[in-house]
């Protein structure tokens, strides 16, 4: 049996647990209004060559979080080594932000790696747009003169086993959505028509060097359009 003073304590500890604020709900966070963009830069490069297109993405809306750079060693074997790598990269990135597909924007060397993950690699279901910035996605014959040392370059030559399967049967495979961006004063993809591809939306950007493309406000926005198409 409660004492007096026993009852009151009960009381008052009651009111005041009635009374207490109810506890916070953990906050949800908001969908994101972009799908990640993923960045595989080119041969003997890194992701620093993405400053510029980061930028450009920021500006238009993109945050941080929504902005992912690959980055690896360029003298590894595409279909070997490095779209396995990719494909591990795009699947830590879909976990990170909760997001069933990303669009990948790729630099020189780096399409033939996403192209191989997309086509081999079980990319198909994890890509929405796919992009390629002065791609050799047909081989370029400036390759030959690193193809004695270099896997990479051995790759990118004219009919290599990559460029080979690449071509073979579609070359924009599944419901992804393809884009080249190429130049026609491309001093290392010979020729510039390697960059264009079947099935994809090809667009020429003028008179631009190589390296130039991922740094081109104008290509900038002709890819922002891109990735933003219905």
């Amino acid at each position: 049996m409660l004492t007096s003073r026993q009852g009151a304590a009960a009381a008052a500890a009651l009111c005041a647990a009635l009374l207490a604020p109810a506890p916070a709900r953990a906050a949800v966070p908001a969908p994101s209004p972009h799908r990640p963009v993923v960045l595989v830069h080119g041969y003997n490069a890194d992701p620093g060559v993405w400053g510029p297109l980061r930028a450009h993405l920021r500006a238009a809306g993109y945050a941080d979080s929504e902005l992912f750079s690959f980055g690896y060693d360029t003298h590894r074997s595409v279909n070997e080594v490095l779209a396995g790598r990719l494909g591990a990269y795009v699947e830590e990135v879909r976990r990170a932000t909760g997001a069933d597909r990303v669009d990948v924007v790729s630099h020189s060397f780096g399409s033939l790696v996403s192209r191989w993950y997309v086509k081999f690699g079980g990319g198909e279901g994890a890509v929405d747009r796919w992009v390629s910035l002065a791609g050799p996605n047909r081989g370029t014959t400036t390759a030959w003169a690193c193809a004695l040392w270099d896997q990479a370059c051995r790759d990118m030559t004219p009919g290599s086993y990559v460029v080979r399967n690449l071509a073979g049967g579609d070359e924009t495979p599944g419901a992804v959505r393809y884009a080249t961006f190429w130049s026609h004063c491309d001093e290392t993809v010979n020729p510039d028509t390697s960059v264009p591809l079947e099935g994809a939306a090809n667009t020429p950007v003028g008179c631009l060097r190589h390296n130039a493309l991922p740094g081109d406000p104008a290509t900038a926005a002709g890819v922002r359009a891109f990735l933003a198409e219905d």
